[in-house]
């Protein structure tokens, strides 16, 4: 093993020859990486030689694949491996496939060199460390196989990093304990789903209520002074601190999801508090104030037409008109919390008095791509974008698609398409500044008639209220323009309107500071998703911290994922905030 102290102290031979192997047959990124000594910290290291590759001409980068063997192929056979290589494929149970698996990986390996000119590279060893499945493996690589050839080459160079984060970790004897934690419990809460086959947790279902139980099992088990489940479902436990009567820092988010969604969108900012009140439980530790975490029973809104419901109730501004929605099964929301145990009446109580909270924190999956791309494991949010939401239907006239010349119609489809064009031209003029048709649909449609119908939805955000309006504003207009040229006519209704949410000055610096407390460089980004942070912001002062997602970010997918390094950054950085203010609250 080595450590930090030696790599920093030793010449540059000697450095290099400790981080040998750590790229495969690459030793030029050791080399350039250890000229920007002292390491501050592993993270440190790991994100300059990611950086040092990131900066680096193609040439390089394809000479960097091109040095990997491709998985299973002739060089394991031959027994020509490196010896990191060997031991992570060995991990991955490369050695064991069956005639049809590896007939299906010399397969793919054929069909993916024809395509991209490189050998497909996976961190074979996986998020966890511990290693892929081979159908995990195989399936993973017929995924990639439809990748665009750039988008690909990313793809490869991040798992080429993964692969030398885990080697590092070897060879410094690091186990990321914090972040396995955290990305244990994500596997353990996802085995609860309303569906089979997909994670799919909505509103008080029975496994919602099942999430319910397991948390509230954790939080007892991580030493929390108080658990309960509070009347909109919310699962809430404090830890106490030294005074009981100073304000309590505030934190957590939601454990709902959407239909087949991911398992840390949301759930990642739950784990990461319990793992931190769980080590400071076993350290026999309190601060001098109490911590707060609350798993918010519901934020997506995909059960009822209500989203925010548990952080909503926690802040005063529960819409009780909401209890008498109905789900697609006909329950309104009333009689689903009768069902679950939960008490409509028992709601206003749960308002928080702002006076007695220092503000809200919340760790969250980034949910883009933008910390992927980059290499950087950690990004501070400086504000939540202000959103807008509007469903439409966009009326002409139904007409035979053969007999109807192009200058006599009144397409409604037509339409909607020229306004999607110039939402995305008219968004992309403004840095942060996003618009979406994310819905389209002709009732009725037939490929024979022209479209006398479509409905439509459209979102807008951005980092201020002010950039979002001027661009409803302006696609309004632009709307009206184009039913009065194309003799249409279009029902517009706004469903959504949230405010920006800028971050405190004061909570962003010390998410900045802790950042920089696990020596990595701040990288300051907007949040382009709604999150539960932005109720507390109407009453509190918040700030976010971003994880990046692996497989370039996605989320509300069931490729949503992190890694136990990265988790343990997020464990890490919070420990921070909380030590920074039990310094000076």
């Amino acid at each position: 093993m080595i450590t930090l102290d030696q790599l920093n102290a030793a010449t540059l031979t000697e450095a290099s020859q400790m981080l040998d192997g750590v790229y495969e047959h690459s030793p030029w990124i050791a080399e350039a990486a250890l000229a920007q000594r002292p390491f501050k910290s592993l993270a440190h290291l790991k994100h300059t030689m990611a950086d040092t590759v990131r900066q680096a001409d193609r040439a390089a980068q394809l000479a960097l694949i091109r040095a990997h063997p491709q998985l299973a192929g002739k060089l394991a056979e031959q027994g020509q491996l490196t010896a990191e290589s060997t031991h992570e494929q060995a991990t991955a149970g490369l050695k064991a496939c069956s005639p049809e698996e590896l007939a299906a990986l010399r397969r793919l390996n054929a069909e993916y060199l024809a395509k991209f000119g490189w050998p497909f590279i996976v961190a074979v060893r996986g998020p966890r460390g511990t290693g892929l499945t081979r159908p995990e493996i195989i399936s993973t690589f017929a995924r990639r196989l439809e990748n665009h050839a750039d988008f690909e080459l990313a793809e490869c160079l991040r798992n080429i990093h993964r692969i030398a984060e885990i080697r590092l970790n070897d060879k410094f004897g690091v186990e990321p304990v914090w972040g396995n934690q955290v990305w244990d419990c994500a596997e353990l809460l996802a085995r609860h789903s309303d569906v089979e086959g997909a994670l799919t947790v909505t509103y008080l279902t029975p496994a919602h209520q099942a999430c319910q139980v397991q948390l509230v099992r954790w939080m007892h088990d991580c030493g929390f002074d108080e658990v309960e489940v509070d009347a909109v479902g919310n699962v809430v436990g404090i830890y106490n601190g030294s005074d009981l009567q100073a304000p309590r820092l505030l934190t957590g988010s939601h454990f709902d999801t959407v239909r087949n969604g991911g398992k840390y969108d949301g759930r990642l900012g739950i784990f990461v508090p319990m793992v931190c009140v769980r080590e400071l439980h076993r350290a026999g530790k309190r601060l001098p104030f109490g911590l707060e975490v609350i798993g918010f029973a519901e934020e997506e809104g995909q059960r009822y037409k209500a989203t925010f419901l548990g952080s909503g109730a926690v802040i005063g501004r529960f819409d009780f008109s909401w209890l008498n929605q109905k789900d697609a099964d006909g329950i309104t929301m009333r009689e689903a919390m009768f069902a679950a145990g939960r008490d409509p009446g028992q709601i206003d109580p749960l308002k928080r008095d702002p006076t007695q909270y220092m503000g809200f924190v919340e760790v969250h999956i980034e949910q883009g791509p933008v910390l992927n791309e980059i290499d950087m494991p950690l990004g501070v949010v400086t504000s939540i974008n202000g959103s807008v939401r509007y469903l439409g239907e966009m009326v002409g006239v139904s007409c035979h698609a053969g007999t109807t010349p192009m200058d006599r119609r009144r397409d409604a489809a037509a339409g909607v398409a020229e306004l999607l064009l110039y939402v995305e031209k008219r968004a992309a003029q403004v840095p942060h500044l996003v618009g979406t048709v994310g819905m389209l649909n002709v009732p009725g449609g037939s490929i024979n008639v022209v479209p006398g119908r479509c409905q439509f939805s459209l979102d807008i955000r951005a980092t201020t209220n002010e950039v979002r309006d001027a661009m409803a504003h302006d696609v309004l207009s632009e709307l009206k323009r184009i039913t009065d040229r194309r003799g249409l006519h279009c029902t517009l209704e706004e469903t959504l309107r949230a405010s920006a949410a800028p971050s405190a000055p004061e909570w962003q610096a010390r998410w900045e500071r802790a950042v920089e407390s696990v020596g990595l460089p701040v990288y300051r980004m907007p949040s382009g998703a709604g999150h539960d942070a932005m109720k507390l912001d109407e009453v509190m002062p918040q700030a976010m911290l971003f994880v990046r997602g692996g497989n370039s970010g996605i989320s509300h997918n069931p490729l949503e994922t992190t890694t136990n390094d990265d988790a343990q950054l997020c464990v890490e950085a919070f420990m921070s905030v909380l030590e920074q203010l039990a310094e000076s609250p």
